[in-house]
């Protein structure tokens, strides 16, 4: 198992306020965060606490109002949108709740399409999406489209997607979301073995049955940081203030 390395993101004092009619929103409300290369990190807190404008900061998917953001040695803030987007398609692999396949591509074909982005040829596309595939044993469904697969199969092919660019980073928002039991511990399994091998992984997750299989949980709630430490010592409060989201969350929902 590799161990945490060096520092790759550093949030300092990260805000983010939306403005709803004459009100002013503070999502995010001075977050100070430094998660190291290797680590596997919960993110909890219940709807509108603010951590899903945390995910989609950290993902390059939206700007902060104020504060400094540092990934991998890089100012965000300085960066221009095509460098942006070149974080987005190749240091970041983002895994959502509700799978984004396109429905009349085959497993393969979805896997490769960061990879169109990318401008990679076609032999090197293939040869990587079926490693992807590969690494979370669906090398034998290839060929089938969505509508073939279980849920569990579907969000397997959204992790092999993830993973094709070869990210630094590998963000995961309610990954097990739309799963039953079973297959949700087949999922963490998945992230588990990743993180092993040495992927850092950002889960955001309203369970304590599930954030306990990272390593650290840092807990959200009106914007701010209430407690980051071991999800050993999770204790009766963590598992209030997370539990008040509802398991029918989507990302798409919550503001926050």
């Amino acid at each position: 198992m590799s161990s945490p390395g060096k520092e790759i993101i550093h949030l300092d004092n990260l805000r983010k306020t939306y403005v709803m009619g004459s009100e002013e929103v503070h999502a995010l409300d001075g977050v100070d965060l430094s998660i190291l290369q290797g680590e596997y990190v919960a993110i909890m807190g219940p709807s509108g606490s603010g951590k899903s404008t945390l995910m989609n900061l950290i993902g390059c998917l939206d700007t902060p109002t104020s504060g400094g953001y540092v990934l991998n040695g890089n100012q965000v803030g300085d960066l221009s949108e095509d460098e942006l987007a070149y974080i987005r398609n190749r240091e970041i692999g983002f895994v959502f709740q509700t799978f984004n396949l396109l429905p009349r591509l085959t497993a393969l074909k979805n896997v490769e399409l960061p990879l169109i982005y990318s401008g990679i040829g076609v032999s090197e596309r293939e040869e990587r999406a079926r490693e992807s595939l590969d690494l979370v044993e669906l090398a034998d469904r290839v060929d089938h489209r969505p509508n073939e697969l279980s849920g569990g199969q579907r969000q397997r092919v959204a992790i092999a997607r993830a993973l094709v660019t070869r990210p630094t980073i590998l963000l995961a928002d309610e990954p097990t979301g739309n799963l039953d039991s079973t297959t949700s511990m087949d999922i963490m399994k998945l992230l588990n073995q990743l993180n092993k091998n040495g992927n850092t992984i950002i889960l955001v997750t309203h369970e304590k049955d599930i954030a306990r299989h990272a390593k650290r949980a840092v807990v959200i709630r009106d914007g701010k940081i209430i407690s980051d430490g071991s999800t050993d010592t999770l204790g009766e409060e963590t598992s209030a203030i997370a539990s008040t989201e509802s398991t029918s969350y989507s990302h798409s929902e919550d503001p926050s």
